[in-house]
């Protein structure tokens, strides 16, 4: 997984935040009517969950919910970091029909392809 660095600016432009993030691994698979994306994001439940479009990008941000320590960390293996990552959409994609899921960790995205471009099949008279 890579960290990437996000900078946030306040409305008025002045105020600068840094938030890290971690580009989580990801599989998009294509049938018939769309695609499936599936997003790993171990640590993050429904309520961390955000998920938006704009401008057709897709653009996914999970926020961890670690639990507290109590007691001195002697050792960690996983990050602490946020998920975040970002998807160019096709412009055959209806964005207004995107629906998600998450399960175990893992978020699955269901992009449907527009009608007029679904492969169909000719009937022959």
């Amino acid at each position: 997984m890579n960290t990437t660095v996000w900078e946030n600016r306040g409305r008025n432009g002045d105020r600068t935040q840094v938030e890290r993030y971690v580009a989580p691994a990801s599989s998009v698979i294509e049938n018939g009517d769309g695609y499936t994306l599936q997003v790993e994001m171990p640590g993050v439940n429904k309520e961390g969950l955000e998920i938006s479009v704009e401008n057709n990008e897709l653009t996914i941000i999970g926020r961890r919910s670690l639990p507290m320590i109590d007691g001195a960390l002697m050792h960690r293996e996983s990050r602490p970091e946020d998920f975040r990552r970002a998807f160019e959409l096709d412009p055959s994609i209806e964005t207004d029909k995107i629906s998600a899921k998450m399960d175990q960790g893992i978020v699955t995205l269901t992009l449907p392809k527009a009608e007029q471009v679904k492969p169909r099949k000719i009937a022959v008279k």
